[in-house]
């Protein structure tokens, strides 16, 4: 049998090149498994590192949040058949001098000398005082059934108020009405107005949709302090409510900073067009972490849409420069937008590239399976959704 081709680095060549992905979201499962298929025949070993060892779609999780059961998907059967090990723990530092990534607080070690960082985002709930200790977030699995289980202690008649009117906003508020028109659902953005995004169709759609639902909306809001049993604004108002759920967008976690990493004011880390650290060249970052540049010029917004043309776009980046050859930029650019209002009904703003709305809207059931199609084909493991208890909720 012939041997494995030697990698390129400019010190000549190298055997078994440790190529780490530390998240397996949208963006670092994307990466790992198309990184495992493009270096097959090359020394190098995938490793994944990950929290958990389910994957999270992250686009559901106002599903589990309203009380809806929501598949549990493997990321080991994901990953049957690739070459790439799965590693189940939380990393809690990398030490870019060693080239090395710890694990749990009693450190497992693994040594690095490519670093795909692909973390993810979470809820910035330290924005405004007390929404950390008062408010609830459905950026994780454990913070919708948080607010799920919050959720069914609320007496008929209560109110949930949903700060924060993006696409998160839109349709946890949307997602709650439905599942529970006993309650009161109460939607704050300190914008004018809602869907600054869509097409005008699509904001006319997106109003009677709310309105159906009896969802209330507040424009011009502005927080300033979360209580427990509700929250103060900037005018002077006072706003009661039985759950104050937070979606006023997301940060990267400090792990990045906290190495030594440049990064924005998000926490994200700053990558050139390749998706390099303009700090570390040997690290490359991806999804909600990464400060990446979308085709308009502007840095990438944080959704699943980026994140998985990262992921892929950064596997053939590294695979490119490990076998001699110079990668061109990733390109990141949109399609569509996606917004679902409860299970029947949603909105599908198509895009240019630089993610201006065109024209063209699908509104209503239409839009809701097309959401949903997009989303079931997004993870190729939900075929592999674990039978028996393999649920989440």
């Amino acid at each position: 049998m012939a041997p494995k081709p030697s990698l390129v680095t400019e010190e000549g060549p190298f055997m078994s090149h440790r190529l780490v992905v530390v998240g397996a979201g949208y963006a670092g499962l994307s990466a790992a498994k198309r990184l495992a298929r493009r270096l097959h025949r090359h020394d190098v070993t995938v490793t994944l590192i990950n929290a958990s060892v389910r994957f999270v779609e992250r686009v559901r999780l106002h599903q589990l949040a309203a009380g809806q059961r929501l598949a549990t998907l493997s990321l080991r059967q994901q990953l049957s058949g690739t070459p790439v090990e799965l590693v189940v723990g939380q990393v809690t530092a990398i030490d870019t001098t060693a080239r090395t990534v710890w694990i749990g607080d009693e450190p497992r070690v693994i040594g690095y000398d490519t670093l795909v960082y692909a973390v993810g985002s979470q809820a910035r709930l330290d924005d405004v005082p007390g929404a950390a200790v008062h408010a609830h977030a459905v950026a994780g699995p454990e913070q919708a059934m948080r607010l799920r289980n919050r959720v069914a202690e609320i007496a008929s008649g209560g109110t949930v108020a949903v700060v924060g009117a993006g696409l998160t906003g839109l349709e946890t508020a949307s997602e709650l009405a439905e599942s529970h028109p006993e309650l009161r659902v109460r939607l704050f953005t300190r914008a004018d107005d809602l869907g600054s995004g869509l097409a005008p169709r699509g904001r006319t759609h997106l109003r009677r949709a709310l309105d159906r639902l009896g969802v209330s909306i507040h424009p011009q809001t502005v927080v300033t302090t979360v209580r427990e049993d509700g929250f103060d604004t900037r005018d002077g108002r006072t706003f009661a409510a039985d759950a104050v759920v937070w979606t006023t967008g997301f940060r990267a976690p400090d792990l990045a900073r906290e190495a030594g990493f440049a990064t924005d004011q998000r926490g994200r880390m700053l990558v050139d067009t390749t998706l390099r650290s303009i700090s570390h060249p040997e690290v490359y970052a991806v999804g909600d972490a990464a400060a990446g540049v979308a085709v308009s010029g502007v840095p990438s917004r944080m959704s699943c849409q980026t994140a998985l043309p990262m992921g892929r776009g950064v596997a053939d980046v590294v695979a490119a420069r490990l076998t001699g050859r110079e990668p061109g930029p990733v390109r990141i650019g949109y399609v569509f937008t996606n917004i679902s209002l409860g299970r029947r009904d949603g909105v599908v703003q198509f895009t240019h590239a630089d993610d201006r709305p065109r024209r063209f809207v699908l509104t209503g059931r239409v839009a809701a399976a097309f959401k949903e199609a997009v989303v079931r084909g997004t993870v190729r493991a939900g075929r592999h959704a674990e039978p028996g208890n393999g649920e989440l909720g």
